[in-house]
């Protein structure tokens, strides 16, 4: 990078470039736009030194780019998608995550889902994949559906599973507490039916401590709906519940 002196001494005599002149070694009084000769000495004014003072300033502290830098474009995108995909798949070799497991090219907050054909995707960013269909009807609102699941993140890593708890989830349709993508993705299911659900993080929960979803993550879950049971509220005197079965 060039730079720009801060001292200017007087010991320059001969040619101005600038002006193309020559200087003798006696002494004048001769005064030009932007310096003035005396006592056979070139002094700058001081509107010349101050301009280039200001000059090197800005060039050293790197508030306004020299020439060669200035004339530089952006860099190409370190963004390598082979690269990223196979670091993908290499962490989910690693989880020992199931087969057909989508992979997740991520840069950033930018994140691209790569699965087989045999994937469905809805316009609400929901992507699924059955396994098994399964027989009988679909859930409705009211209705408890019995199921088991394992939940995943994109390295292909399990973060939850009822398998391992050894006990079924059971919770009601219709009544939010299974978060939008969970309950969207297994409400044309069918009883005995198993399905892939990736859910996007816009359908996800809220990012907090009391969830495992990481924020702006993916989530893959493995389900497998059990039963469907009819609810109905059942009063007696001032208490009140609901019974399914």
């Amino acid at each position: 990078m060039r730079t720009f002196p801060l001292n200017f001494p007087c010991a320059v005599q001969g040619t101005i470039f600038s002006q193309r002149k020559q200087v003798t070694q006696g002494c004048t009084n001769q005064k030009s736009k932007d310096y003035l000769v005396q006592d056979g000495c070139i002094l700058h004014s001081e509107n010349a030194l101050r301009r280039k003072l200001i000059l090197s300033v800005l060039v050293s502290t790197g508030v306004f780019p020299t020439l060669s830098s200035y004339g530089k474009t952006k860099g190409s995108n370190p963004y390598n998608e082979k690269r990223l995909l196979q670091q993908n798949r290499q962490r989910q070799k690693e989880n020992n995550a199931p087969e057909d497991f989508p992979n997740f090219i991520r840069e950033g907050f930018t994140v691209r889902v790569i699965s087989s054909d045999n994937y469905i995707k809805r316009d609400s960013g929901l992507i699924y994949r059955d396994f098994e269909v399964g027989k009988g009807d679909c859930p409705k609102d009211g209705q408890q559906v019995i199921f088991h699941y394992i939940g995943y993140n994109e390295s292909g890593r399990r973060i939850d599973s009822t398998y391992l708890q050894g006990s079924p989830a059971k919770i009601r349709m219709g009544t939010k507490a299974l978060v939008p993508g969970f309950e969207e993705g297994i409400r044309d299911m069918r009883p005995g039916g198993k399905r892939r659900i990736i859910i996007p993080p816009e359908l996800g929960p809220p990012v907090g401590p009391s969830t495992f979803f990481s924020s702006k993550q993916f989530e893959v879950f493995d389900v497998e709906l059990l039963s469907i049971q009819n609810c109905e509220r059942r009063t007696i005197a001032f208490y009140s519940d609901v019974v399914c079965n």
